[in-house]
C-alpha cells in the first residue's frame, strides 16, 4: 500500500520493504499446518508462535466482551501477574471459546507444547484462538503441527497467514527510525475481516519492537495508540469473543524507555501508532466482501470523545455502507448517523463532504451534480467528512461498504 501521506507527516519514521512482525531485531516467527481450517490458499496454514530470542516485555489489550475465549482469559490472567514473556501461540479456524473445561486444557496444553518448541516455560507463552465458535480443538492434530513449527527470523510471513480466517490476504508492516545514531524497529501483523467492531482491542494483532522499554510506559503507549486506531475500525457492529492485540518488546536496543522524557519516547509511540494505522486500514480493505475502504474524519468537535462518537457511527451504519456500494451520495444518512451518535451535534453548524464534495452546509443542503458525485463514489478509498462547527478535537474512522458477498460469506460460515 501507498504510505507516501505517513512519510510526509512525520519524516523521521521510515517504512521497510516487505516489512513484518519480525522485522525488529530480536524475533521469530514460524508456522504449519494442523487440519483446524479447509478453507484458503496453499500454502496453507493454521497454528504459528512469534516469540523473542530472549524474553520480552510484554503488554496486551483484549476484548470487552462477556463471551471470551480461554484463551483471552489466560493470557489476560498472565499479563495480569506479570510483562515478561518468550512469546505467543496463535490458530486459526476455531475461537477455542465456550468450549467448556476441555477448553482451558487445550489452551494450556497449546503454551505447554510451544514452550517446548522455545526450550522454555509454558507460563512464558501467551494464546490467541480465532474461528469458530463452540467447538473443540483437534489437540492431536494441532501437537504434530506446533512440534513441527520452524522458527525463523524471516518465519514473519508465514505467521501472518496461519492467523488468517475468512481474510483474503495477510496483513503485515513495518517501520524503522534512528535516534541518537541508534535504529529502532516497530513491526505488525493483524487479521480479521469480519466480526469486527472493536472495544479495547480488535481480532487479532500483535507488534513487536526491539526498544528497551518499561512495562508501564509501553502499556499506556498501547492503549492510547489502540484507542485512536484499532477502536475507530468497524466491519459489520459485531464484537468478537476473541480480540486481542498484544505488544512485544525485546529489549535490545537502547536505554530504557520509562517515560515521554527519552529522546526515543516521542518517535516510538509515533512509530507504533502508523504500524497500528496501516494494519487498520488493511483490514478495512479486506473487510468481508468489500470493495471500498470508507475513511470518516470528524472535525471542529467539542471534545474529543464527541468526535470520536460521530466518526465511529457514520463508518459504522449499514444504511451507509449500501450507499457507498451504491455509489449514491444519499447525505441524508450521514446527518442521520451523526445526530444518532450522542455527540454534540447542531445541523445549523455542520459541513459535510463526501468524496471532497461539499453536500451540506450550515443546516441546507449544497448545490450539486449529484451524478458527478456519483461516479467520484466509484473508487476503492472514500472519504467522508464532518465538520461539526464545535471545537477543536478531531478523529478518524475506517470500515468498509457491505455487499451481498458479506451475507454469502456469513450465511455460509460453518456449513
Amino acid at each position: 500500500m501507498d504510505h507516501d501521506s505517513a512519510n510526509q507527516s512525520q519524516n523521521s519514521l521510515s517504512w521497510l520493504v516487505d516489512g513484518g512482525v519480525t522485522s525488529a531485531p530480536g524475533f521469530l516467527a514460524g508456522a504449519s499446518y494442523g487440519e483446524i481450517k479447509n478453507y484458503g490458499d496453499e500454502p496453507r496454514f493454521d497454528v504459528g508462535i512469534l516469540a523473542g530470542t530472549e524474553n520480552c516485555t510484554a503488554v496486551g489489550m483484549f476484548t470487552k466482551s462477556s463471551v471470551t475465549g480461554w484463551t483471552v482469559q489466560r493470557s489476560r490472567e498472565l499479563l495480569g501477574k506479570g510483562n515478561s514473556f518468550r512469546g505467543v501461540v496463535v490458530n486459526s479456524g476455531n475461537a477455542n471459546t465456550m468450549t467448556g473445561e476441555q477448553g482451558k486444557i487445550d489452551s494450556n496444553e497449546m503454551a505447554a507444547l510451544a514452550s517446548a518448541v522455545l526450550e522454555t516455560g509454558p507460563d512464558l507463552i501467551l494464546n490467541a484462538s480465532t474461528g469458530v465458535i463452540g467447538r473443540t480443538l483437534p489437540m492431536k492434530k494441532l501437537k504434530a503441527a506446533i512440534e513441527s513449527i520452524d522458527m525463523r527470523q524471516d518465519g514473519g510471513g508465514d505467521f501472518a497467514r496461519s492467523i488468517m480466517t475468512t481474510d483474503t490476504t495477510t496483513k503485515q508492516c513495518a517501520i524503522k527510525f534512528i535516534v541518537e545514531d541508534i535504529e529502532y524497529v516497530v513491526g505488525g501483523c493483524a487479521k480479521g475481516s469480519g466480526m469486527i467492531h472493536p472495544n479495547m482491542a480488535t481480532m487479532l494483532a500483535f507488534i513487536t519492537t526491539n526498544a528497551s522499554v518499561d512495562p508501564d510506559w509501553l502499556q499506556s503507549t498501547l492503549t492510547k495508540n489502540v484507542d485512536c486506531t484499532f477502536n475507530m475500525l468497524d466491519i459489520d457492529m459485531d464484537t468478537s469473543t476473541s480480540d486481542t492485540v498484544l505488544l512485544f518488546a525485546a529489549n535490545k536496543t537502547g536505554e530504557q524507555i520509562t517515560s515521554n522524557e527519552h529522546p526515543a519516547a516521542e518517535l516510538l509511540s509515533q512509530a507504533i501508532f502508523q504500524v497500528c494505522r496501516e494494519l487498520v486500514r488493511n483490514i478495512a480493505f479486506d473487510g468481508e466482501g468489500a470493495t471500498s475502504l470508507i475513511e470518516v474524519v470528524t472535525k471542529e468537535a467539542a471534545t474529543e470523545n464527541d468526535a470520536k462518537l460521530v466518526a465511529k457511527t457514520i463508518v459504522s451504519s449499514p444504511l451507509i455502507k449500501t450507499m457507498v456500494t451504491g455509489k449514491d451520495p444519499n447525505w441524508g444518512r450521514i446527518l442521520m448517523a451523526a445526530g444518532r451518535s450522542g455527540a454534540d451535534v447542531d445541523p445549523d453548524l455542520l459541513y459535510v463532504e463526501i468524496a471532497g464534495t461539499g453536500v451540506f452546509k450550515h443546516g441546507s443542503p449544497m448545490d450539486v451534480d449529484l451524478d458527478q458525485l456519483s461516479v467520484q463514489m466509484d473508487t476503492e478509498e472514500l472519504k467522508i467528512e464532518i465538520s461539526l462547527g464545535k471545537g477543536m478535537f478531531e478523529a478518524t474512522a475506517w470500515g468498509c461498504n457491505l455487499t451481498k458477498e458479506y451475507v454469502t460469506i456469513n450465511a455460509d460460515y460453518t456449513t
